[in-house]
């Protein structure tokens, strides 16, 4: 991959950060350039809505929406471009995350939004959906996600004999 960002990731706000942080370990693992902004679908629309409709011309090729609460990030990008748009719904009062999950996740037809897991996986996943949206037309990154995948498989079933083991000493 090029210096160039590919990727976008667009926070409600800067409190998002701890969830976003777990995709930005996942792109700097995978040598993805990415940019993060904070911005509000609420607070700061037009330029929301400008990043979005500029972003593929800027060279993005997905973008990665985290919002909480009403979690409207998401439909607002993908409302104005037609690149790829993942959601993270993040975790907020009152009711922990279900609305950002379920705002997400009823999105009209014809303005798709991706949803991925609530919480600290939300970022991890995302990225690696990213990777994976990415890895289509990149056969070198395509490879080095399946060696992720294939490490993971490993760290389990090595995690699995090693609890067998311990089961059996007992």
């Amino acid at each position: 991959m090029a210096n160039q960002p590919v990727v976008a990731v667009l926070m409600g706000s800067k409190s998002d950060l701890p969830v976003v942080e777990g995709a930005f370990k996942v792109f700097d693992e995978f040598g993805i350039p990415y940019e993060a902004h904070a911005m509000s679908a609420h607070r700061t629309p037009v330029e929301a809505m400008e990043f979005a409709a500029n972003a593929e011309k800027n060279g993005f090729k997905v973008v990665i929406c985290a919002a909480g609460m009403a979690a409207h990030l998401g439909g607002v990008v993908a409302a104005h471009t037609t690149l790829p748009v993942i959601g993270i719904p993040i975790a907020s009062e009152p009711f922990n995350g279900l609305d950002a999950l379920f705002s997400i996740v009823q999105m009209p037809p014809g303005i798709p939004v991706a949803a991925v897991t609530a919480g600290k996986a939300g970022g991890k996943n995302a990225a690696l959906y990213a990777v994976s949206i990415l890895a289509l037309g990149d056969a070198a990154l395509a490879e080095k996600l399946k060696e992720f995948r294939r490490k993971q498989t490993a760290q389990v079933l090595k995690a699995d004999a090693e609890l067998q083991e311990e089961l059996n000493r007992r």
